[in-house]
């Protein structure tokens, strides 16, 4: 049986490791999310739904939150009125890739 030279023994242990925790770290990306592209997916619905918040003038985007986690947005916050809370949700579901949507927003007059 052949001895492999050490630093190529080393290297290769080394390889090994390294792959293997790359491999890990794909799979936890964020708690209870199974995949990078899911994290990349929830990220982006995130990102839309803020956006047509901001561009919509009945929704106050800076006290309306939303929060994505394997397709479900979770919206959270203050509103003036129950319309404003109805439109957040409203828009939250046009966004494509929503599954459902969890509307915790808080009306206050």
């Amino acid at each position: 049986m052949k001895k492999i030279p050490s630093a190529i023994a080393t290297s290769l242990i080394v390889l090994s490791l390294g792959a293997g925790t790359v491999a890990l770290q794909g799979c936890s990306v964020a708690r209870d999310q199974s995949s990078m592209g899911e994290f990349v997916d929830d990220s982006t619905i995130t990102t839309k739904v803020k956006a047509l918040f901001v561009k919509d003038e009945m929704v106050a985007a800076s006290a309306i939150s939303a929060e994505t986690l394997n397709g479900t947005v979770l919206l959270s916050g203050f509103a003036k009125t129950g319309a404003e809370k109805a439109k957040a949700e409203e828009i939250a579901k046009s966004v494509k890739g929503v599954k459902s949507v969890k509307n915790a927003i808080v009306v206050r007059n």
